[in-house]
């Protein structure tokens, strides 16, 4: 059977490789408390070990007994648009229509609408180098080029107009940039990203911005949303946003994006024939992820995400693990692990198999993130609970 040829372009998830071999080691008698084993701690994961608040699930719930699971809309629930134009309102004092929001199946989904609507064959869009390695691909699979521009510690490992404006081509259609970064937790300046804006604006392009962190921001100053720095609150930039990780609906597969209103009807189009509509029943239970019993939990869960990078980052420091860039948002350390290579550990890939197999501690190498310097990072996730965070510390410093 003879592929497409645009499979060519999209790379390995090399962090699958690493997943299913940590899976594969939790599941050997050497991590079996019952014979002596150290259970897997898995602190490679993008995933909040929070579920759905009570008020969330017992929407779902209704919803289902009240037979409310046919197709909506390909845009979404009107009700669900209207509640995240409020929601942008109050906490982001943001003037954002209903009209302009898209319910997606998924953050993947608006990334891929958004890329379907805009980019066409051999068009560059300028990436971050590290970024999330699926963001390259969405452009590649519709035959874009992604176009990686180191970005360095200097510059929060973020893109800043004046490497935007140098990389900028005849054949450049736009940036794709995620504020909050994964894998870095780091964010874009609000006056650089305005600066960007403004740059690619002059030259015609599209400003796309991943922000499926920015409820977990923990520093105001990094807080705000790239849409305020477009004209008439973000009518020349795209906005990508998802329900997983601040309201905790990793599996309910339901996330949304902020389009220009001349862009919304390309979408609606592209969405509705590739997957009619997001999942109903996530829809109705995610009207119950606004109302103040919901947000107040998720407030104190974004305090616990805090509290677990004020410990990790200083504890990896003193493990030799520094993390040159304070994460500001997300639940990632990027942390330089160079000073433990050696003959037999060369790289960070090599690095992860090793703490993997001797410190039974699972962590993501910085392979997938691109090119600049990654061999020499690797990812935590501390999206894990404190208590596993210290048994995590505690092993690798026995390990080290």
């Amino acid at each position: 059977m003879k592929l497409a040829s645009r499979l060519e372009h999209i790379e390995p998830f090399y962090v699958m490789e690493c997943a299913k071999a940590a899976g594969e080691l939790a599941d050997s008698p050497a991590c079996d408390p019952r014979v002596g084993g150290r259970p897997m701690l898995f602190l490679n994961i993008g995933e909040p070990d929070f579920t759905a608040p009570p008020l969330v699930q017992q929407a779902a719930e209704r919803a289902l007994r009240d037979g409310r699971t046919q197709y909506t809309d390909a845009t979404g629930l009107p009700e669900l648009r209207e509640r995240l134009s409020a929601w942008y309102a109050q906490r982001f004092g943001l003037d954002i229509a209903p009209r302009r929001i898209v319910i997606t199946a998924g953050a993947s989904a608006a990334l891929q609408l958004a890329c379907l609507a805009l980019v066409d064959r051999d068009d560059e869009v300028l990436l971050p180098d590290p970024s999330y390695p699926c963001n390259r691909h969405f452009v590649a699979a519709a035959e874009g080029v992604p176009v990686l521009l180191p970005a360095s510690a200097e510059a929060r490992f973020q893109l800043d107009a004046r490497s935007v404006e140098a990389a900028w081509t005849p054949r450049t259609r736009g940036v794709l940039l995620a504020s909050p970064s994964n894998p870095t937790g780091t964010s874009i300046d609000p006056d650089e990203m305005g600066r960007i804006a403004a740059a690619v604006r002059a030259r015609g392009g599209f400003t796309l911005v991943d922000e499926i962190y920015l409820g977990l921001s923990f520093d105001e100053r990094y807080g705000h949303s790239a849409l305020a720095h477009g004209q008439g609150h973000g009518d020349d930039v795209i906005s990508i946003n998802s329900f997983s990780k601040y309201f905790s609906m990793t599996g309910w597969r339901l996330g949304w994006l902020v389009a220009p209103d001349a862009l919304v009807p390309a979408i609606e189009k592209l969405a509705q024939n590739l997957y009619i509509c997001p999942s109903t029943v996530a829809q109705y239970a995610a009207l119950a992820c606004f109302e103040p019993e919901s947000i107040a939990e998720y407030e104190r869960r974004r305090a616990a995400f805090r509290a677990r990078r004020d410990f990790l980052v200083p504890a990896l420091g003193a493990l030799g693990l520094p993390v040159p860039v304070q994460p500001d948002g997300a639940f990632y350390a990027w942390a330089d692990c160079s000073a433990h290579f050696s003959t037999s550990c060369a790289n960070s890939w090599d690095f992860t198999f090793d703490v993997m197999r001797r410190a039974h501690v699972a962590i993501t190498p910085g392979r997938d993130f691109g090119r600049h310097a990654t061999e020499r990072f690797v990812r935590l996730s501390y999206a894990s609970s404190m208590a596993r965070l210290q048994e995590a510390v505690e092993r690798l410093r026995l390990a080290l």
